[in-house]
């Protein structure tokens, strides 16, 4: 990946179950994971982030009511949003410089689970 920056955004999304979305532009898409509890904004704070399906770059403005009997039904509402730069990629970590409103600073995602399953850590370096 260049060291170009590249979007992201991070949903609050009210589904089932409150929870944030974090968002990157990788590839022509953004990958996704779902976040169940606030990002974190200060070192220290470890968060689980679940890896979900890609998105289209365009759902990076999205914002509004996916309707009931719809996958994720809910309210979906921009809760940042900027500019990443990635530092280092690899299928198990992810180290990005965030230049979002609330967002700021050298985050990582670091593949915590060894059988498969999409479990990561997401947390400010």
């Amino acid at each position: 990946m260049s060291e170009e920056e590249r979007i992201f955004v991070i949903h609050r999304h009210e589904a089932r179950r409150l929870h944030w979305d974090l968002r990157l532009e990788m590839n022509g898409v953004l990958k996704s994971w779902a976040v169940p509890k606030e990002p974190p904004t200060e070192k220290g704070v470890k968060r689980l982030a679940i890896m979900v399906e890609d998105h289209p770059l365009e759902y990076a403005n999205f914002q509004g009511v996916i309707p009931e009997g719809h996958y994720g039904a809910g309210k979906v509402e921009i809760w940042d949003k900027g500019t990443y730069k990635p530092i280092e990629v690899t299928d198990r970590k992810i180290v990005f410089q965030l230049n979002g409103e609330k967002l700021k600073g050298e985050y990582v995602l670091l593949k915590y689970d060894k059988s498969g399953e999409n479990n990561w850590l997401f947390f400010k370096k």
